[in-house]
């Protein structure tokens, strides 16, 4: 086991959720438009959803699943992956909940507004006590291999979305976390974030105004 598995990706992407969250309640509670048809149309919304989808599967294929198997005698332990389970599970439910609120012209914009709320609560919650107690559990009882098989996953289900999601995961990112990220990709794709993705993702209008 190693007690020093790098945790820059976990990190990163806990915070551009967190940083997204705040876009989306930004544009639930506009009142200058729609807040439903701004958020609908607006390629934020998508991407978060994609996003997160991604890092939540690439969890649930790569890292519970191993936990579970070193933990078996450990009840306190199993119960604390129960519960992260228990809290990706119920994350989806509230974004089919909002996608429907957008589509639902008669619920009214105060109905997205708790819905976004309620997402913004359970993401938060799910993000922090991850952070508190699932990391350094992972820390000390994954190896080296498992730990760089979970971050082969997430790249494989991120895929062809990279250009867009690689940009958006370091978007506001410290000079630090960009330098190691981009440390474990080849030449060419670096020379494609530097060059290409990264551009194109500054000129992108991601919330529709901004919010």
């Amino acid at each position: 086991m190693s007690d020093e598995l790098d945790m820059t990706l976990m990190f990163a992407m806990h915070d551009a959720l967190r940083r997204e969250l705040e876009f989306i309640a930004k544009t639930a509670a506009r009142t200058d438009d729609d807040p439903r048809q701004i958020l609908a149309t607006a390629v934020g919304w998508e991407m978060f959803k994609k996003a997160l989808h991604i890092h939540h599967s690439a969890e649930d294929e790569a890292i519970w699943p191993v936990m579970r198997g070193a933990l078996t005698d450990r009840p306190g332990d199993l119960a604390l992956l129960d519960a992260m389970e228990a809290e990706h599970a119920a994350i989806d439910p509230l974004l089919d909940a909002i996608d429907a609120a957008l589509a639902d012209r008669e619920s009214g914009p105060e109905h997205l507004a708790a819905l976004t709320d309620s997402l913004a609560d359970g993401l938060r919650g799910h993000l922090t006590h991850e952070e508190d107690a699932a990391l350094p559990l992972i820390d000390a009882t994954m190896t080296l291999e498992q730990w760089v098989y979970y971050g082969q996953v997430h790249s494989t289900r991120t895929g062809p979305e990279a250009p867009r999601l690689i940009p958006w995961l370091l978007d506001g990112a410290n000079d630090e976390v960009i330098a190691l990220m981009l440390t474990v990709l080849p030449e060419p794709v670096r020379a494609a974030y530097q060059n290409e993705w990264q551009p194109a993702y500054a000129a992108l209008d991601r919330w529709n105004g901004k919010a």
